[in-house]
């Protein structure tokens, strides 16, 4: 028996170590942006001129069952500030419930104001927002097009702000920063407000700033057409077809031009499904892009730190399968041999204490960066830092399924939208909840799974305190906890709530039946 702990023990190590070499491989370069970032950061990117005579713009409002937003991202677009007669607006539209009336019916209306508006209509969501965006093109008459998702809220003057940088033949792209109208909504919008905050302001300027590929975010950004076809169009063979086009556009020689002045106003999900959702496309999309174009990359004449980089960059969501078996795995590494780490192996204590606070470090200072660099307080994202950790853990079990889709999943999997509430335009952060619950949740193993990894780490939480054992993890332990209970708990609320809702619903459908049959 004791034969079969040591190899057990001995697995476990093995395996402890990998996970947290790995971890830390990912950390340091998180200190490397910041390093970019802190090199960089003052660099402002200038147009080369401007235009004399303004170019023909098409707005591209692609929108699939978004009836809380898609009246008001109509009215944005129209709203923006450039000579109608150079600006064409379409509504590629793939609704199938009656958000297809709300945005059709707008833009009518905005046609009889002048606007020139085009509402398109597929039958089918072949490609999905790839394909949409493709179809749309066919019809397109500007020479830059300009893309703002549905949660979007567009800036009259973006255009007029950002068109100027294309006077440099070489620029193919431009893209703006998003902002964050809900941002103070819930403890969990803010935690995604920081989270893309920290991308956008610290990775997105360490990049573009340095040289190095960053990526157009799928909206909020000005593509010139002609990069767009060269660049093979966009391709729906990845669910992230914006990275997708970003690094065929750049490999081709294509400029990017990241404005972090100029800001994009959208709104977060406000709950948890839909966080989920959107990250697990997010994170699948980034996997089978790494798979489908590193290779080429690698093979490119491109200098090594943008090689380097763009490896760290799109494979970095690999990260949440060693985190998960690091959460699992931390306390009995350390419970069943506690004298592992005394004094007679003080150099290996040292080395994975080091560790450990470098991993922990490099996302606290990451993230108290980027609140500095949007101006808010380094003080008060201090003392959010273990929950962005967190929910960051928490989110590592449909995240890291998504990786494994990613690397080993079928190419044609369903863009799953991430429902829209409307909650912080003019109707308030009120009635988000009663919204949520017309969205179906679907039912999945998942949550339970977060459920008992939470009561997992707990129990071993609960016993590090006991038994005085391994001290050193109880911190990390409380955070694992907490992520994943929350995450879970979170989800199966939403859950419950939706059930709820349609119940309630179908109860008033047949409660107003009888009363159509008489009349």
């Amino acid at each position: 028996m004791p034969s079969m702990i040591e190899a057990l023990h001995a697995v476990l190590v093995s395996l402890y170590l990998l996970t947290l070499g790995i971890l830390t491989i990912y950390g340091v370069h998180r200190y490397v942006q910041i390093f970019l970032y802190f090199r960089h950061h003052r660099k402002e990117p200038t147009a080369a001129g401007k235009f004399t005579d303004l170019p023909k713009v098409t707005v591209q409002l692609p929108m699939y069952n978004e009836m809380y937003v898609a009246e008001r991202i109509i009215e944005g677009a129209c709203a923006l500030e450039y000579p109608r007669e150079k600006l064409q607006i379409q509504v590629l539209d793939d609704s199938t419930d009656e958000s297809r009336g709300i945005a059709e019916e707008c833009c009518n209306r905005m046609r009889r104001l002048g606007h020139n508006i085009h509402y398109i209509h597929r039958t089918n969501r072949q490609g999905y927002k790839a394909g949409a965006l493709a179809h749309g093109l066919q019809q397109a008459t500007g020479e830059f097009v300009v893309i703002f998702d549905a949660d979007f809220i567009p800036t009259p003057s973006m255009i007029r702000n950002s068109i100027d940088y294309f006077i440099d033949p070489n620029v193919g792209c431009v893209q703006t920063r998003w902002d964050h109208i809900n941002r103070r909504q819930s403890m969990l919008t803010r935690c995604q407000a920081i989270f893309l905050d920290g991308h956008f302001m610290v990775e997105h300027t360490a990049r573009n700033c340095s040289g190095r590929f960053i990526n157009f975010n799928g909206t909020a950004g000005i593509w010139r057409r002609k990069a767009i076809d060269d660049a093979g169009g966009w391709q729906h063979d990845t669910l992230t077809e914006d990275i997708d086009l970003s690094y065929r556009a750049q490999l081709r020689g294509w400029q990017f031009v990241f404005l972090k002045n100029l800001l994009a106003p959208a709104e977060l999900p406000p709950e948890i499904v839909s966080f989920k959702q959107q990250q697990h496309r997010w994170t699948k999309g980034q996997v089978q892009t790494a798979v489908k174009l590193l290779p080429s990359i690698m093979r490119a004449p491109l200098p090594l730190k943008v090689k380097i980089e763009a490896f760290f960059h799109l494979t970095n969501t690999a990260v949440y399968i060693p985190a998960i078996i690091l959460s699992l795995i931390l306390f009995p590494v350390w419970f069943l041999n506690p004298h592992m780490f005394d004094v007679r192996s003080e150099l290996i204590a040292m080395s994975i204490a080091s560790f450990c606070g470098l991993l922990t470090a490099s996302a606290g200072t990451f993230y108290m960066l980027s609140q500095k660099a949007v101006g808010r307080s380094q003080l008060a994202t201090l003392g959010l830092v273990p929950l962005l950790m967190a929910v960051g853990m928490g989110i590592a079990v449909i995240n890291a399924v998504a990786v494994l889709e990613g690397l080993f999943g079928r190419k044609d999997t369903e863009f799953v939208r991430t429902p829209k509430y409307g909650s912080a335009g003019t109707g308030g952060h009120a009635d988000w909840k009663k919204k949520a619950g017309t969205f179906q949740v679907k039912k999945s193993l998942l949550p339970f799974i977060e459920l008992l990894f939470g009561l997992w780490v707990t129990g071993c939480l609960v016993l590090a305190l006991r038994t005085h054992a391994a001290w050193g993890t109880v911190p990390f332990l409380a955070i694992f906890a907490f992520g994943y209970l929350y995450v879970a708990t979170l989800t199966l609320q939403a859950r419950w709530l939706s059930t709820r809702a349609r119940a309630q619903a179908q109860k008033a459908a047949e409660a107003l039946q009888p009363e159509v049959l008489a009349a």
